[in-house]
């Protein structure tokens, strides 16, 4: 289990963060939580401590002799500011230190994951943005604000994200280490997920098995990684991933339309979406009935257009496509024609079926790249399989340049 700091600032969603807490203590880990004296204005210290089972340090000057300002954060294996208010974010990318977190913070050497809450204003203004940039330049995760309802009538982008699902991104930082790479920071992914619904009339469909479950952990994961994620999700009831930006869907023509619009702008596209092969012909306006006679009424349907296929078509240089073959039998054989078809870099396959992957939190796949590349996984945790099918991809970016012309990031394997 990890020593972990959890740092609180001065927002209403302060009280969200003993959730955190609660989660990182109910799984073993030892907390030590650094509030400003603003977070305590809003839950006080004796919450804090309770919580935690251990004393709240609150100022530089609390327990001088133990150096608390250095020795914190030289303990730690994950600081985790949560909320993380616009003040405290200008101090961290401007070194600032006026108070234990902000000290605890330049003294850390582990990986820091930044889970900031304000006002939608406050979030999109040019100062906060070039502050979480500059945050994220040196390593730091800032995990971007949910959509949804804030303080007082307000709605928009700036809610603190569901704390489980930031505990979840939290333990995928925790996971790879202070020295593993944010290798996919600067990068914007956009992963597909869940099965779509092909409507017959207005109250049945064709769909599939699908639970989105292995697109969450993939989006998840990359969110950890740096990334910027724009998630797709069809038909799909689980908690939206810590910092992806979530785009619901229903049918494939509608999965279509979103992806390709994301994936204009995107390093990666990620297809674990299963969307529907086929469609009826046509939709009934009423439910269908039973006949007298008890005769089944006749299908007709009509193939749905190939997304990873147009997608592949598409691509630009150095953007990279990842594709799923869901299959039932000859599973490496069909994936191999898929990816050439496809013209995917690498496709991810796996063999489904009545309890066989489908709502399960584990999954066995084979990563198969156009490269020629075999990598072969035994039964992991869909979140491992996500980092594992990430490893493949940062391997292969393109290095990103930077400003001043010279290559950023992991040469290309390709």
């Amino acid at each position: 289990m990890a020593e972990v700091v959890l740092g609180v600032c001065g927002g209403i969603a302060a009280y969200k963060a003993c959730e955190l807490l609660r989660l990182f203590t109910e799984a073993g880990h030892s907390v030590r939580v650094v509030p400003t004296a603003s977070a305590l204005r809003f839950v006080g210290e004796p919450t804090w401590a309770a919580l935690s089972g251990r004393p709240v340090a609150t100022g530089v000057w609390d327990d001088v002799h133990e150096v608390p300002h250095v020795r914190i954060g030289r303990a730690a294996e994950l600081v985790l500011v949560a909320p993380a208010t616009a003040d405290t974010l200008a101090k961290a990318a401007h070194g600032l230190a006026d108070n234990l977190l902000t000290n605890t913070l330049l003294t850390a050497t582990c990986p820091v994951v930044y889970a900031p809450a304000m006002h939608t204003e406050m979030w999109e203004n040019p100062a906060t943005r070039a502050n979480v940039a500059t945050l994220r330049a040196r390593g730091a995760i800032v995990i971007e604000p949910a959509v949804g309802r804030l303080t007082g009538a307000d709605t928009g982008k700036g809610r603190l994200p569901d704390p489980a699902e930031i505990y979840a991104t939290a333990l995928r930082v925790l996971s790879r280490g202070a020295a593993a790479p944010h290798d996919l920071a600067g990068r914007h992914v956009v992963v597909t997920a869940g099965g779509t619904r092909e409507p017959l009339d207005p109250v049945r469909f064709l769909g599939n098995r699908s639970s989105g479950k292995q697109g969450y952990a993939l989006a998840r994961a990359a969110v950890a990684r740096g990334a910027r994620v724009t998630l797709i999700a069809a038909n799909v009831t689980l908690r939206v991933p810590a910092g992806a930006d979530l785009i619901t869907v229903g049918t494939t023509e509608e999965l279509r339309e979103a992806t390709v619009a994301a994936a204009t702008g995107a390093d990666v596209v990620v297809m674990a979406a299963a969307p529907a092969d086929f469609r009826p012909a046509s939709v009934a306006g009423q439910k269908i009935k039973k006949t007298d006679d008890g005769a089944a009424p006749v299908l007709e349907l009509v193939t749905n257009p190939d997304i990873a296929a147009e997608l592949g078509a598409a691509k630009r240089p150095g953007q990279m496509l990842v594709a799923f073959a869901a299959e039932t039998h000859d599973a490496l054989e069909n994936a191999r024609g898929k990816l050439s078809r496809k013209r995917a870099d690498l496709i991810v396959v796996n063999e489904v079926g009545t309890d066989l992957v489908f709502g399960s939190d584990e999954n066995t796949v084979t990563i198969l790249g156009a490269d020629g590349s075999t990598v072969r996984l035994g039964k992991l945790p869909k979140d491992d399989v996500s980092d594992a099918i990430w490893d493949q991809v940062a391997a292969r970016l393109v290095p990103q340049v930077g400003d001043d012309g010279t290559a950023q990031g992991r040469a290309s394997a390709r």
